[in-house]
Formats: C-alpha cells, sequence, structure tokens
C-alpha cells in the first residue's frame, strides 16, 4: 500500500524528499552523540563546515551528508514557494535564485553558499539543502511526517520498514535508492579515512 504524500493542511511532500528527509535526520542523528552521549552536534558541524572544499565531492552521491553543514544557516519568509518547492522530484527542481525573495542565509551560511554555487551542480544542491532544512524546522505534525493516530497509516510505515530491513522495496525504487545513496557515501568516507559508522 502506497502513503498518501497529502499532509494536514494541503501540504504535499514529493516522495524525494521524503526519502531524502529520512537520511538527513539520520545524519543528524548520528553527528548529535559522541560515544559517551554527550552532545556533539555543534563541534561537529563545525568540523564539516571547515571541511566543505572536500565534502562537495559527495554532493550528488549523498546530498544529505554534506547539507547538513548548512543546518540552522536558513531563515524562511516564504512558505508558499517552501511548500511548493517540497512537492518536486529530483528530476525537476526550480533554480536556487527562485528561492531568493523565500529564505535567507545567515553570514556564515552565505560563505558556504558561495564555495557551494562555485560547484558544479551547486544551484540544485543549495536548492535542495533549502528544502531539507525547511522540513527539519517545521512542526511534525504540519510537515505530515509523524504518522500516528491513524492505524492504517502506521501499518504502511511499518511494512515499508519490514520491506526495506528485506532489502527489497516491492519497487525496486527509492528505499532501495536512498539506502544505496547511504552506503556508498559511507564506503567512500571510510577510503577517505574517516572512521566507519556503526
Amino acid at each position: 500500500m502506497e502513503l498518501n504524500n497529502e499532509k494536514p493542511g494541503g501540504m504535499s511532500i514529493s516522495p524525494y524528499f521524503l526519502d531524502l528527509r529520512s537520511a538527513y535526520q539520520s545524519e543528524m542523528e548520528d553527528l548529535r552523540f559522541d560515544s559517551e552521549g554527550r552532545d556533539v552536534l555543534h563541534q561537529r558541524l563545525a568540523g564539516k563546515r571547515q571541511e566543505i572544499g572536500f565534502l562537495l565531492q559527495m554532493m550528488e552521491l549523498s546530498p544529505e551528508m554534506v547539507a547538513v553543514v548548512f543546518h540552522q544557516g536558513f531563515d524562511f519568509t516564504g512558505r508558499v514557494a517552501m511548500d511548493h518547492l517540497l512537492t518536486h522530484d529530483a528530476d525537476v527542481f526550480p533554480a536556487w535564485s527562485s528561492l531568493a525573495g523565500s529564505c535567507e542565509l545567515a553570514p556564515w551560511a552565505q560563505d558556504l553558499a558561495q564555495i557551494v554555487l562555485e560547484s558544479p551542480g551547486g544551484d540544485r544542491f543549495l536548492t535542495l539543502t533549502a528544502g531539507l532544512e525547511y522540513m527539519a524546522g517545521l512542526p511534525v505534525a504540519a510537515s505530515g511526517l509523524a504518522l500516528g493516530g491513524d492505524d492504517e497509516d502506521e501499518e504502511s510505515e511499518e511494512n515499508e520498514e519490514d520491506a526495506d530491513q528485506d532489502g527489497d522495496d516491492g519497487e525496486g525504487g527509492q528505499g532501495s535508492d536512498a539506502r544505496a545513496r547511504q552506503e556508498a557515501g559511507a564506503d567512500w568516507l571510510v577510503q577517505q579515512g574517516f572512521d566507519q559508522k556503526d
């Protein structure tokens, strides 16, 4: 059974953004705590921001691993345009410049954005990152990402998780694509000398 992506209040989020949001949240959770349970998110993000030139190599393959460097770097002023952005799939994306009146970057994030925009695919990546950060700031119920209270939706989510754990999402599509992206990104980081995530 396919989940309905229509959200409360008429908001609709594409499967592409839903998959990336899940990967983005996982990346943020991985960064948040060290092995002793201390919250080290700010220190780790600061370190990643210093490595932006290196991380740009992963923009296409694992955008969520790079997008986290912009965490809390956006101020969203145009909800309608941002809601509309979330309806797009991977093949049709508005230009970064089309969001100019809908979000502002913090001064530190403007410097990072300039580096990103000079890279191939940077425009598309910043648009994608704005969408991920916008979703991260939405109340869970407003973004429709919590399925509690509806047994049918909960059952659908459980079935999807079971299919993902079996390595087959029933359609060979987006669930496996997101997983393959995460695994490829993790493998690449290990090849570059980073510790493997558990």
